[in-house]
């Protein structure tokens, strides 16, 4: 794949649910452009996401319903109003639940609306849009009817006829659920028509979206439900293999996520088709895709399902090559980044070289004492991504603090004696760096402590549920950034 990286940018990297604003989470509304209006007049060029699809009750985007569908919490109801489909009295303040299913009482109210009010061209555009989706979006709004139906219990314990997806079964309740999955139908419009505008503005604005896409997929989930030959799974649907990763940095007992393996002989004769639609969807959303867990297209690790933790696992190798073969022949200008942590082995760099992928440089992990440390500075290559942090780090001045005296002395040794405090110390090592695309985490450019962080790994409370607010974003903050940006020449 040729690069992208054909000259210097600087991003920040903020989920869109961390915006800030007046409901549970921070949506595609107002804020999202205020947002680009603050990247483009700082001079950064990316911004970067967490994946966008439906998570589960817990939040984590990496654990979705669909990797396809948009998360519904992100649609913005004041765009529905100023549509004319929702009132302004229709807006309840009670109706945000969980983040599964929040805002979905005023979605299908205004889907009523729209219903009656629509222009023929909005309809006609609805019409198109469920059309070219449907490969994806039938089983979908199927899928999700279904599973309200039976309080949000997994596929898996349904009735026996829709589990295993019975013909017959999945007309009846086509037709007994109509209303509700063509609500569910709209709901996916709206959230891809947002987003659309959202991206158009950052492009007028020179800023590209730069986003992520999870390299396994949740067991329960419309993936898995409707493409059972994808998967490693037995004759009932049941999992003897979850994927994770061993031991590491993260965590001591490794990390077992719990998603299905993939059985890649039946995708390899199905020429990739599954793996090919899923990005072509990300494609139309994103200007730069991260394949998160680069990784596991080269070995995956494999965890009895009966284990508690990922300790008892094994490297299963994947046909990567041919994969990433396939999507360039379908996608021969998507802008790709290769998130390559972890137990990083040569047939991992090979595989992310011989596609010309960058890779991902985290200084946090930079600073053990060892010159040759891929993550120092100094071995760097410009076809990289240098970050100071990722929503799976803390914060760079939580990770600081948490330092015992001797390691603060090798940070700063390493840095030169920089007369910078932390984080901005890391900020500008990332930005004066020779990578040609550097990230900051949105706390970092906040200096914000560990209170702060995205996401722990391995844990499953307290996650997810950051948001900033203006009034953290003083004017020495701005200043600063704008200045490190315009200094190491990623201007645009």
């Amino acid at each position: 794949m040729r690069t992208f990286l054909n000259q210097r940018r600087a991003g920040v990297l903020l989920h869109v649910t961390s915006l800030p604003g007046p409901d549970n989470t921070g949506d595609m509304g107002a804020e999202a452009f205020n947002f680009v209006n603050f990247l483009h007049d700082v001079g950064a060029s990316v911004w970067q996401t967490l994946p966008l699809t439906m998570p589960h009750s817990d939040g984590s985007p990496y654990q979705c319903l669909s990797s396809h569908a948009g998360n519904p919490a992100l649609i913005s109801l004041n765009w529905l109003v100023e549509k004319g489909w929702l009132s302004r009295n229709e807006l309840c303040a009670d109706c945000h639940g969980s983040y599964e299913f929040s805002k979905s009482c005023q979605i299908a109210k205004a889907f009523s609306g729209f219903e009656v009010l629509a222009s023929d061209a909005d309809r006609l555009d609805y019409q198109r849009f469920c059309a070219d989706k449907a490969g994806w979006l039938d089983d979908f709004s199927l899928f999700v009817a279904l599973r309200n139906l039976f309080g949000h219990k997994s596929w898996c314990q349904w009735p026996d006829a829709l589990k295993q997806r019975h013909p017959q079964a999945l007309r009846q309740s086509r037709k007994l659920l109509k209303s509700v999955i063509d609500a569910i139908k709209f709901e996916q419009y709206v959230f891809f028509k947002q987003w659309h505008e959202l991206k158009s503005y950052a492009a007028e604005k020179g800023v590209m979206i730069f986003g992520d896409i999870p390299i396994f997929v949740s067991y329960d989930s419309a993936d898995v439900w409707a493409n059972r030959d994808v998967f490693k799974l037995d004759d009932s649907g049941e999992m003897a293999v979850v994927a994770g990763v061993p031991p590491d940095y993260f965590s001591a007992t490794g990390q077992r996520w719990g998603n299905p393996h993939y059985d890649w002989q039946y995708l390899e004769q199905t020429q990739f088709r599954w793996w090919l639609d899923r990005i072509e969807s990300q494609y139309e959303l994103f200007d730069i895709l991260r394949i998160d867990h680069f990784r596991g297209l080269e070995a995956a690790w494999e965890i009895p399902a009966n284990e508690d933790t990922a300790v008892n696992g094994k490297w299963v190798q994947a046909p990567g090559g041919a994969l990433l073969q396939a999507i360039q022949n379908e996608f021969p200008d998507l802008r790709l980044v290769a998130e390559d942590l972890g137990i990083i082995t040569d047939g991992v760099e090979a595989l992310r070289d011989d596609f010309n992928l960058p890779g991902m440089k985290i200084l946090q992990f930079a600073f053990d004492g060892h010159c040759n440390n891929p993550y120092l500075p100094m071995n760097y290559t410009p076809n990289s991504v240098a970050y100071t942090g990722t929503h799976d780090n803390d914060t760079t001045q939580g990770w600081f603090e948490a330092l015992n005296d001797t390691d603060k002395h090798r940070v700063y040794d390493q840095l030169g004696w920089s007369s910078l405090p932390m984080p901005c110390a890391l900020v500008y090592t990332a930005m004066m760096s020779v990578a040609a695309l550097a990230i900051v985490p949105m706390q970092d450019v906040l200096r914000l402590g560990s209170a702060h962080r995205m996401n722990t790994p391995g844990t499953v409370e307290g996650n997810w549920r950051w948001r900033f607010a203006w009034n953290q974003l003083d004017e020495d903050k701005v200043g600063r950034l704008a200045h490190f940006i315009r200094l190491s020449n990623r201007h645009p």
